[in-house]
């Protein structure tokens, strides 16, 4: 049988997304033949030797397989193609002029389902200090005893019902107030999550639409310095652009109330690091982040090990789901056979 579909895939591409490649030949497969073919490492065949009749194939993805200009020659019959390696010179006058659709990825979405729930994640882990008790319990039987200090009840301070750091923002994310900048797919999706949970949302980011505040259920800020000053939990979540660089200023984060948890998943640099550092550090506010002005931390990062701190390795996107919307976004774009 004649495969007009075929998928092409280098262990290259494997080692960043290494779902992505099988989830596409599944979504392809539900729609008829597949030639799907993945080479072993060291295999530098381009891809007009690796397809076993490259002449009829009519629907393309390479993934980081070589194509050369004689390649292009050979597939006649294509007609779309999505091809995630380098393209010889003149291919795009090539494809163009036989009517060839190519596609790539329009946006970055595919990382928003993981990103956003990751963030919830270390706002709960940063209010309660889960982490900081699964480490202290392992050693520390104290963790146990919810007995007030001195064994006298004082008011504001550990009791019987009562197991979390008062000295900042913790307990339940109802009713708290979180100012988030940015409203975008991450960014939107955080906030609605919080405001199903209660807490009172509101965000600030120029770029977005009244609708996408609607849709989150977020009362907009007009000014970022106005929503630093009551933030109980703050959350910077717009990507890392030349634009969004530094954009929460030192004075922002001086701002920001005692106490205040930041929660940060996207890029540390969107923030002015060194004074977030700075009230770090002097406890002044607690830290949940995912992302680091160096990667990796040191070992001997002051971050590191914290009581109001809680840090992860850079692995909020890093998921099956993903790679598969990864794969997803792309596979949409083609028409069925």
């Amino acid at each position: 049988m004649v495969q007009r579909s075929a998928i092409l895939v280098h262990p290259h591409f494997d080692a960043t997304w290494p779902w992505a490649a099988d989830y596409l030949r599944d979504l392809w497969q539900a729609q008829g033949e597949v030639q799907f073919v993945r080479l072993v490492s060291g295999d530098t065949r381009p891809v007009g030797e690796v397809l076993s009749s490259p002449e009829t194939v009519e629907r393309l993805i390479v993934l980081h397989v070589p194509v050369t200009e004689r390649c292009l020659k050979t597939l006649e019959s294509l007609k779309e193609a999505a091809f995630e390696t380098s393209l010889p010179a003149g291919a795009d006058d090539l494809l163009t002029a036989r009517g060839v659709h190519w596609y790539h990825h329009r946006s970055e979405g595919f990382w928003g389902e993981s990103v956003s729930e990751f963030g919830l994640a270390l706002t709960l882990c940063g209010l309660r200090r889960i982490p900081q008790l699964h480490r202290q319990m392992v050693t520390d039987l104290s963790t146990w005893d919810y007995n007030p200090p001195g064994g006298v009840g004082q008011p504001g301070a550990r009791g019987a019902q009562f197991g979390d750091d008062p000295h900042f923002t913790n307990g339940a994310v109802a009713g708290k107030r979180i100012r988030i900048v940015g409203a975008g797919n991450i960014a939107s999706r955080y906030a609605r999550f919080t405001t199903m949970l209660g807490a009172e949302v509101a965000a600030w980011d120029p770029f977005a639409s009244e609708p996408c505040f609607h849709l989150a259920g977020t009362r907009r800020i007009e000014r970022l310095e106005d929503l630093v000053t009551d933030a109980e939990i703050f959350v910077p979540m717009v990507p890392l652009t030349e634009k969004t660089h530094g954009l929460v200023t030192a004075e922002h984060l001086r701002a920001l109330p005692t106490g205040c948890l930041v929660v940060l998943v996207t890029r540390a640099q969107i923030c002015d690091v060194e004074v977030l550092r700075q009230r770090v550090l002097a406890d002044e506010i607690a830290l949940a982040a995912d992302v680091f002005d160096r990667e990796p931390l040191p070992l001997d990062d002051p971050l590191l090990g914290r009581h109001n701190v809680v840090h992860t390795p850079h692995n909020a996107g890093r998921t099956v789901h993903s790679n598969q919307q990864w794969a997803l976004a792309l596979a949409e774009q083609f028409r069925q056979p």
